[in-house]
């Protein structure tokens, strides 16, 4: 039942969640639909103020959204579930977090700037998935990595963040092997040329991407 959003088969732009709270470099949102959200690493966009704000997915959590109401185990299928006690899919909430990695001004949409915007998301704003057309747009350089390990710290773990985001690059044919070259190259001078983190992360690559 659960409808995990795919950005690369999405170009409508359709508004999923909106934001609950917001600061400069990342914002948490909240699903309209407890099961329709998207996927870890996704790029997201949101439009606040004058700009439309760029971030990726770094985490998502589904729970409960009374205190006093807790997820229960059944012992039984989630269509079991949806035909016999639907009302208890009605108390829940999926929440996600959005680091941002840069924005557009509305009225230069041909430029993306990989800056923290001059003002933090409003709260109510909308999330929106963003089109393969932004995406390609997006992902024409890999500026945007300043900006994620600049908060490295906020992510659980940066280096599946990655994997996840190549992965997703690759099966949207938006990594080119001289793509792929500059990446490496961005990443090695962010993580100061660490030869075995390197490698761990460029075999794991491999084994992802290869049939």
């Amino acid at each position: 039942m659960t409808k995990t959003m795919n950005n690369s088969n999405n170009s409508s732009n359709t508004p999923f969640a909106e934001i609950i709270e917001s600061c400069l470099d990342h914002v948490t949102a909240q699903c309209w639909q407890w099961d329709n959200f998207p996927t870890f690493g996704s790029l997201v966009q949101i439009e606040s103020n004058e700009q439309i704000i760029f971030g990726c997915v770094t985490g998502i959590q589904t729970g409960s959204m009374d205190p006093l109401r807790y997820p229960f185990p059944y012992q039984k299928t989630e269509a079991e579930l949806y035909a016999e006690q639907p009302q208890i899919f009605e108390f829940l909430k999926t929440t996600f977090k959005v680091q941002i990695l840069g924005y557009q001004d509305k009225n230069n949409t041909k430029k993306i700037f990989y800056l923290l915007p001059p003002k933090p998301c409003k709260i109510h704003a909308f999330v929106n998935t963003s089109s393969p057309e932004i995406q390609t747009l997006f992902f024409h350089k890999f500026d945007f990595l300043n900006l994620l390990f600049a908060f490295a710290h906020q992510i659980p773990n940066i280096d599946e963040l990655l994997l996840v985001m190549i992965q997703q690059l690759s099966h949207q044919n938006l990594l080119s092997p001289q793509k792929l070259d500059l990446f490496c190259q961005k990443f090695s001078l962010l993580i100061g040329n660490d030869y075995r983190r390197l490698k761990l992360i460029f075999q794991r690559i491999e084994e992802n991407n290869n049939p």
